[in-house]
């Protein structure tokens, strides 16, 4: 009976903070409801990132070519999410990782170029910036991966990948100014 007024007791601390729990019982993060609420990135227009930008890379055994533009690109795949491993680690671009942020990883668009991101099963999409290269894990199948924050915005989190539509967006970003 005490356990049961203990977990009443965490859920009443837990609604009134406004949090709200996402992942399984062993991995809850607590999210703030504006992080879902956020609004998307505004694209524009920016210099091409110093770093992430070169003709091609090698990562797992591949070559990848970074395009020179993002004009036209429209492409659909498999969407995967990162979060806190990388939390405050240096992307591509030599930013810092931050998960509450809209951002994605590419392996071959310019950085930065903004997205949208479309979950082809429920319809819900988001604006990101991408400023990261990858996803490595299965990139036979995945186009992109998205910060957490993106990933709660396409509910996709507690599956970890989805069906997705990627589009880049106005101004067109080029790898090379």
């Amino acid at each position: 009976m005490s356990s049961v007024r203990g977990c009443a007791g965490i859920a009443a601390v837990l609604a009134a903070a406004g949090c709200t729990m996402v992942g399984s019982p062993a991995a809850m993060t607590s999210v703030a409801p504006a992080l879902a609420s956020a609004d998307d990135p505004v694209p524009y227009d920016q210099p091409a990132s110093r770093s992430g930008n070169m003709v091609q890379y090698e990562e797992g055994g591949r070559t990848y070519r970074v395009l020179d533009s993002s004009y036209g690109y429209d492409e659909r795949g498999v969407a995967s999410w990162y979060g806190e491993e990388f939390q405050g680690r240096p992307t591509s671009s030599g930013e810092t990782y931050n998960m509450h942020a809209l951002t994605g990883a590419h392996r071959t668009l310019p950085i930065p170029t903004y997205v949208r991101v479309t979950n082809l099963t429920n319809g819900r999409s988001v604006v990101v910036r991408v400023n990261d290269r990858g996803p490595f894990r299965d990139p036979d199948n995945r186009i992109i991966d998205v910060s957490y924050a993106a990933a709660l915005r396409l509910d996709m989190v507690r599956d970890g990948t989805a069906t997705v539509r990627v589009q880049a967006l106005e101004p067109w970003q080029y790898r090379v100014r």
